[in-house]
C-alpha cells in the first residue's frame, strides 16, 4: 500500500513537471513568436516606409526610400537631379551664377564652388540625407562623404542618358528618366527638320572663345556632336574628320569660313575671354569672313551652355536658342 502511495506520488508529481514543462514551452515559443513579429513589422515598415536597400559599387547601402535633402557632388549632377523633380540642397559650381534655366529653382541651393576635394564643411552644415557622385570624382572621398549621408558612387558612363538613368535607379525614378530623354528626343527631331528648312547645305562652324585659346568644335565631342549631328547642322569640310576639337590662332580661323557661326564665351564674366573676344572683333581677318559679312554670327551664352551635349537641361535650353537665332534671321 505504501508502496501504490509512493508510486502514485511520483506519477503526480511527474505529470506536474510535464505540465509545467510544457507551458514553459509554450510560453516562450509565444514570446518567440511575438518577439519574431514585432521585429518583423518594424524591419519592414523601416524598409518600405523610411529606408531601402540598394546595390551600389561600394556594396549594399541603406538609403532614404524618399530622401528631402539630396547632394548630386560633379558639375552636371545636379542637373539631372532637377530633371527628375529633385532640387539638390548644395552644388558644386564652376560659374559664379547659375544657367538662366536654373537661376529661378536654385535660388536657395548653396554653392560650394569647384575643387579636387569637396568642400566636407559646407556638404555636413547642408544635413544631406543623401549624396550621390559619380566614382571618377569621389571615390577618394567616399569614406568622408559616407560618415556624413548615405553615400552612393556610380559608375563612369560614356552617354549622359545612363548617367540619368543610374540616378533615376537610385531614386526610385526610372521611368521618369526614360520619359526625360524621350522628350528631348522628340524635341531634337522637331527642331532639326526646322533647321534643315531654314539653314538646308549651308555649313556652320561651333567655336567657343576661352581665356587662354580659341577652340572649334567637331562631331567627335559632345558639343559638336550635338549641333552637327543631332541638329544635323553642315560642318565645314576643311574640319578634320578624326579631331575633336581644334585650338586654333586668330590667324587660322579664315581657312574655316562658314556660313554660319555659332559663337560661345566660355566665361562672359571673365576680363581675359572678353578681351580675345574684343582683339578678333576688331581683326579684318575675322571681318572678313563669309559669316561675319552676312550677320549669320549667333552668340551664345557661356554657363547656359556649360553642360551641352552632357546634359537634358542644357539641351533643350541650346535646342531653343539655336532655333530662335535661325529663325530670326531668316526675318
Amino acid at each position: 500500500m505504501m508502496r501504490n502511495g509512493r508510486l502514485f506520488a511520483g506519477l503526480i508529481i511527474a505529470w506536474l513537471v510535464m505540465l509545467s514543462t510544457a507551458c514553459a514551452a509554450d510560453n516562450t515559443e509565444s514570446n518567440k513568436n511575438s518577439t519574431a513579429a514585432g521585429n518583423s513589422g518594424k524591419t519592414n515598415a523601416g524598409v518600405s516606409d523610411k529606408m531601402r536597400v540598394i546595390t551600389s559599387l561600394k556594396g549594399d547601402i541603406s538609403i532614404p526610400t524618399a530622401p528631402q535633402r539630396v547632394i548630386g557632388l560633379s558639375v552636371v549632377y545636379p542637373e539631372f537631379l532637377y530633371a527628375l523633380g529633385v532640387t539638390p540642397i548644395a552644388v558644386q559650381n564652376y560659374h559664379q551664377d547659375f544657367p538662366s534655366y536654373l537661376k529661378e529653382p536654385f535660388k536657395d541651393t548653396l554653392k560650394m564652388g569647384i575643387a579636387q576635394t569637396p568642400n566636407f564643411e559646407a556638404i555636413l552644415t547642408s544635413e544631406p540625407d543623401l549624396i550621390i557622385a559619380p566614382t571618377w570624382w569621389s571615390d577618394k572621398d567616399y569614406d568622408q562623404l559616407s560618415k556624413i549621408a548615405p553615400t552612393v558612387l556610380l559608375p563612369q558612363r560614356d552617354n549622359w542618358r545612363d548617367e540619368l538613368r543610374d540616378i533615376g535607379e537610385v531614386l526610385g525614378k526610372k521611368d521618369q528618366a526614360e520619359t526625360v530623354i524621350q522628350d528631348l528626343e522628340a524635341k531634337k527631331e522637331e527642331a532639326k527638320k526646322k533647321l534643315d528648312t531654314l539653314v538646308g547645305d549651308e555649313t556652320v562652324m561651333y567655336m567657343m572663345i576661352m581665356a587662354k585659346e580659341i577652340v572649334i568644335y567637331g562631331e567627335n565631342i559632345d558639343r559638336g556632336n550635338f549641333i552637327h549631328q543631332q541638329l544635323g547642322l553642315k560642318p565645314v569640310k576643311e574640319f578634320p574628320q578624326t579631331e575633336a576639337s581644334l585650338s586654333i590662332s586668330l590667324e587660322k580661323i579664315p581657312e574655316y569660313n562658314p556660313d554660319h557661326i555659332i559663337l560661345q564665351l566660355d566665361d562672359e564674366s571673365s576680363e581675359e575671354v572678353q578681351s580675345r573676344y574684343k582683339q578678333m572683333m576688331d581683326s579684318s581677318l575675322w571681318k572678313n569672313m563669309t559669316a561675319v559679312k552676312k550677320n549669320q554670327v549667333y552668340i551664345m551664352g557661356g554657363k547656359e551652355w556649360f553642360s551641352l551635349g552632357m546634359s537634358p537641361l542644357a539641351d533643350r535650353y541650346a535646342i531653343d536658342e539655336v532655333v530662335h537665332a535661325f529663325e530670326n534671321k531668316q526675318k
